[in-house]
Parts: structure tokens; sequence; C-alpha cells
């Protein structure tokens, strides 16, 4: 397997090339091209694990599966305008965000995370897939992605809609930034304070305030 991407960071392309008897994964939607003879499927991510999605609010956990029967290459791309980036599983775990996963290969399991407390009280958006095995897990952003390295026992402050990805074994905690008119008035709402050694993966851009921009401008209805 190779990959590469074009037309980055604001709409980027993953571009995998996959030899005979190889496959990649990704999540349903994604393909923009297909090069060669591939046999494609869909599969479910297991009842438990697609129980366990809808219980937290997201929905059927499915993936296509891309099984190349000749050289070939897969093209894929995310449904919202940003980068792309991939994280390296070297039998180890991470987290993501489960609009920010695209696709895997390799030995990996991609399973639903509940969000539990913490990520209930991060403005009930804080709901992860995690990853683990070895391979390669791609994510995308909306906007660019930026990767941040946090050294031992320093802390960063980063904003919950900008959370991209982590070690599952990162450190960390949910508060609110400010007081309280903070909260309501500045914009800031809740975020994650995470203690290092770790690595971050952040984007740029959130989609709320998007959504909030084109609300005044449709249609409103009763």
């Amino acid at each position: 397997m190779e990959w590469s991407k074009m037309l980055g960071p604001s709409y980027t392309v993953l571009r995998v090339r996959l030899e005979p008897g190889e496959e990649v994964w990704s999540e349903p939607g994604a393909m923009m091209l297909v090069r060669g003879e591939v046999e494609v499927r869909t599969v479910s991510g297991g009842i438990g694990r697609a129980l366990l999605r809808r219980l937290a609010g997201g929905e059927s956990f499915f993936f296509n599966v891309f099984r190349a029967r000749s050289p070939a290459e897969v093209w894929l791309v995310p449904g919202i305008p940003g980068d792309i980036e991939a994280i390296e599983l070297r039998d180890d775990e991470w987290v993501i965000q489960d609009t920010s996963y695209l696709a895997h290969y390799g030995d990996v399991e991609v399973s639903a995370g509940f969000r539990g407390l913490r990520g209930l009280v991060a403005e009930g958006e804080m709901f992860w897939l995690k990853a683990r095995g070895r391979g390669v897990a791609w994510v995308n952003s909306y906007g660019g992605i930026v990767r941040v390295d946090v050294a031992p026992g320093e802390r960063v402050t980063v904003d919950n809609f900008h959370f991209v990805a982590m070690p599952a074994s990162t450190e960390y905690s949910v508060r609110k930034l400010g007081r309280l008119k903070t909260l309501v008035f500045g914009g800031e709402g809740l975020v994650i304070e995470v203690e290092g050694p770790t690595t971050l993966y952040l984007q740029t851009r959130t989609l709320p305030p998007l959504a909030r921009l084109l609300a005044r401008f449709l249609p409103r209805h009763g």
C-alpha cells in the first residue's frame, strides 16, 4: 500500500494505491474514484458497536471495504472542506472525533467509544471512535490540521470542537473557560485541558459557527 494527498489543505483528496489482495476501509460516501479492478462491500462494525454508537447519538456504524483484485487506486474524500492526515498505529490506540474518521488500512480495529460523563458535559458533542492495532488511520478536518506535541508536565487548553485525535492514554479533563459570563457571552464554552507528554491533532475551523451563520439565511417554519 502507498498513499498520497492532492489539492490540500483546503479540499484534500486521499489517494491510496493497493496491490492485489490489499484493502482499505472507509466511512460510507467517501469514495471519489476507483481505478483498476476493485471489489467493494459494505460491512457493519458489529451489532454491539452499532448499538453503542446509536445510543451515543450517532448513525449506524458501517464501513465500505475496497479490496484490490489488480493493481488499483482508491480516491477518498471527506464530506467537508479541509485537510487529511495519517496516524501511524503501532500496536497502540487512539481516540478520534467521530466526524474526523475517514479511512484505515492494516490490522486496525475501529470501534465506538462511549463518550462518558466528561463527553456528555462537553456540550453533548464529544463522541469518540477508538482505533487500535497496527496500520494507518486517516483523519480529516474542517479547515487545516495542526499537530501539537505537548511536553511532559506541560498543560494545554483546547476548545472541544477543535479536537480531532489524540492517543487514548492522554490525561485530560473537561472544564469551562473563565467565569460564567465567558461561558455564556464569550463564545468559548467548555474546553479540554490536556497534560503531556502527548500528541494532539486539531482542526483550525469548527462547524457550529458555520451552522449558526447558515441558519440566518434559511427559511423558518412555524
